[in-house]
């Protein structure tokens, strides 16, 4: 096979997998379409190095890892964080239930390494599964490897009817509160603006003129602090084991904070959606391993796991709502953002509102106390947290 039909195969298989996600609004995952197709592919006529063969071999995808990950650090809001505090117990929260239950009830059932490396996929996206899968075939554990990332596609089958369920159980609620007059809608343009999730850094002293902002200057930027997260790790080493990809996501916090890397910088230097391509690819490129018979062996423990780990979420989630005066509802769907992260968190937030009433202004009640928490809860969970944990739960294997 040539390079170039390797990559014209392969972008097809993601375009399918976007298109089948608008047309069913979400419901049927990009990821699990891709991933179908994928296995059909190794299965049958595909070169099982075909992402290698279409130009992303493994040091190409770890070098996006540094750079997407410190550009997640970008998106941090201090602000937003400050007004949403509830949100990130909550989602916090429904972490540590699954982190709990998985590692007790879940380790007695599947094994120690086998929660290990499902944690992380759970509450994240594609970076943490693919920073476990790694880890996992450096350990010898390909079946592991394999299972990090089927945990990671199936997941939002979980999630996705779950949260619609509970949000429209929120929002008729609220709905009735706000018609008997019982529900304040005095939220501020102010406060909107702090919850939305990618507020613009204001002009800084590290900012170069607009005509020297070149989109190298960019990438040199986001390089510069990935190195230095990567210097510290190593330096760090035979002190404490700490992830260098970790250590990327607080040093974008702390250069977007000081003005260093502008919010979003990867999109700005016009290198993210390449980057995301990479990274899918090679997320992708880890079920070559996997065999009917290997698919047929993860089944059990991939139900079990997702089940006891949403008990878990919602014990967790439903104590800390208490705590905090939260409706039970909307705590359960804060932790939930965890099993898909954004867009999914938006999409369905707004779906579920469209469907529950017609009167614009009601719409606008339901959107300013639904959709804030929700997109501050998915980027808690996926970004931030399910890197941490990969970080932490990497040295375990």
């Amino acid at each position: 096979m040539s390079q170039l039909l390797a990559l014209v195969i392969l972008t097809l298989i993601l375009f399918i997998g976007d298109l089948v996600a608008v047309r069913t609004k979400a419901w049927v995952p990009s990821v699990f379409v891709c991933a179908i197709l994928f296995l059909l592919g190794y299965w049958t006529f595909f070169p099982k190095d075909i992402v290698s063969l279409a130009g992303v071999p493994p040091v190409v995808a770890t070098m996006m890892m540094y750079l997407l990950i410190t550009n997640m650090g970008t998106l941090l809001s201090l602000k937003e964080l400050k007004v949403q505090w509830k949100t990130i117990v909550i989602a916090l929260s429904g972490i540590l239930g699954i982190v709990a239950l998985l590692m007790t009830v879940g380790t007695v059932i599947f094994g120690f390494n086998t929660m290990v490396v499902a944690i992380p996929p759970l509450v994240g996206g594609v970076v943490s599964s693919l920073i476990m899968s790694d880890a996992a075939s450096a350990a010898g554990l390909s079946s592991l490897a394999v299972f990090a990332i089927v945990i990671y596609v199936i997941q939002g089958f979980a999630g996705y009817p779950i949260t619609a369920v509970v949000l429209k159980k929120e929002g008729k609620r609220l709905l009735k509160l706000y018609r008997n007059g019982e529900l304040k809608t005095d939220v501020t343009d102010k406060v909107k603006e702090e919850t939305a999730a990618t507020v613009e850094a204001a002009p800084s002293r590290w900012r170069l003129p607009d005509k020297y902002n070149t989109d190298f200057f960019k990438f040199f930027k986001l390089a510069l602090v990935s190195y230095a997260a990567y210097l510290v790790s190593t330096a760090l080493a035979p002190i404490v084991e700490i992830s260098p990809f970790v250590l990327c996501l607080l040093f974008g916090v702390i250069a977007s904070s000081v003005g260093f890397l502008e919010k979003q910088a990867l999109q700005k230097a016009n290198g993210f959606g390449i980057a995301i391509l990479v990274l899918m690819l090679f997320i992708f490129d880890g079920l070559n391993q996997a065999t009917p018979s290997m698919m047929l062996e993860i089944l059990y423990p991939l139900i079990g796991t997702i089940v006891i780990g949403l008990i878990g979420m919602y014990i967790f989630s439903f104590i800390a709502g208490k705590i905090l005066g939260v409706s039970k509802n909307m705590a359960f769907a804060v932790s939930l953002t965890a099993l898909y992260g954004f867009p999914a968190d938006y999409i369905i937030t707004n779906e579920v509102i469209k469907s529950l009433t017609e009167d614009e202004k009601e719409r606008e009640v339901l959107t300013s106390r639904m959709l804030p928490p929700m997109l501050v809860g998915g980027f808690i969970t996926v970004t931030i947290v399910s890197v941490v944990l990969a970080g932490i739960f990497v040295g375990f294997l």
